[in-house]
């Protein structure tokens, strides 16, 4: 009752607004260059900075620790699952935090903010690798002092799992829906990002919006029309 009452309390806080959602440029978030730099990346780099660690990862916990292989792939599609959980609460309660603090609106911007703005922005569709590093880490060791070594098998299916969410938003933004049962996540997050930025929260599931009640009703939306709302507000 009382993690309900607060998921409906926290729902409630009022969206990100913009006068403008821009479908081309992208936000100066820094003035210095170099730190403007920082805040960019592309999906490549991101892959080639994680696969390596999830390969390492699940042959450590099979060469180190002895796991069995089902034990192994069971966690690891657990790490995959968690993961859409955790896209769904940092999506709907970190990025879209919102506070009357001028500090707190500049940290929200920054954080997901600009990608409101500028939602076609593809260099800012993944988090860039410093900060991704850091939140990695810091998620890394929260799991290791939960779980142990049960870490080495879970972290790696979390982290593929951000991998296909990153890879997914990417293309979500980038291109028109290539497969038609792909449709409805494509309709999702356009209307989260062009209609109404308090439903819609999942990007690469959305079994979380369906629980929660923040489910876009799809059927009802002219499906033609949903597509277009990309290219409407310039």
């Amino acid at each position: 009752m009382i993690a309900a009452g607060l998921l409906y309390l926290l729902g409630k806080m009022r969206s990100m607004y913009f006068e403008k959602i821009h479908n081309k440029g992208q936000a100066q978030l820094f003035r210095n260059q170099f730190l403007e730099l920082l805040t960019k990346s592309h999906p490549l780099v991101i892959w080639g900075m994680y696969l390596p660690i999830i390969l390492f990862f699940l042959y450590y916990s099979r060469s180190n620790f002895g796991f069995t292989s089902t034990r192994v792939g069971f966690t690891f599609l657990g790490g995959i699952f968690f993961w859409t959980f955790f896209e769904y609460i940092a999506h709907r309660f970190l990025f879209h935090l919102v506070s009357d603090k001028e500090r707190i609106k500049k940290f929200s911007y920054i954080l997901h903010g600009n990608h409101h703005h500028y939602p076609r922005d593809r260099n800012r569709l993944f988090m860039p690798p410093v900060p991704s590093l850091i939140l990695s880490s810091s998620i890394f060791l929260m799991m290791y002092f939960f779980m142990g070594e049960n870490v080495f098998m879970f972290f790696p299916g979390f982290a593929l799992g951000y991998l296909l969410y990153g890879t997914l938003h990417y293309a979500i933004h980038a291109w028109h829906t290539p497969f038609k049962w792909m449709k409805p996540l494509w309709r999702n997050h356009h209307l989260h990002h062009y209609k109404n930025d308090n439903h819609g929260f999942g990007v690469s599931s959305t079994l979380w919006d369906h629980v929660f009640g923040t489910m876009f009703d799809l059927e009802k939306e002219d499906k033609e029309k949903v597509e277009e709302l990309m290219f409407e507000k310039k």
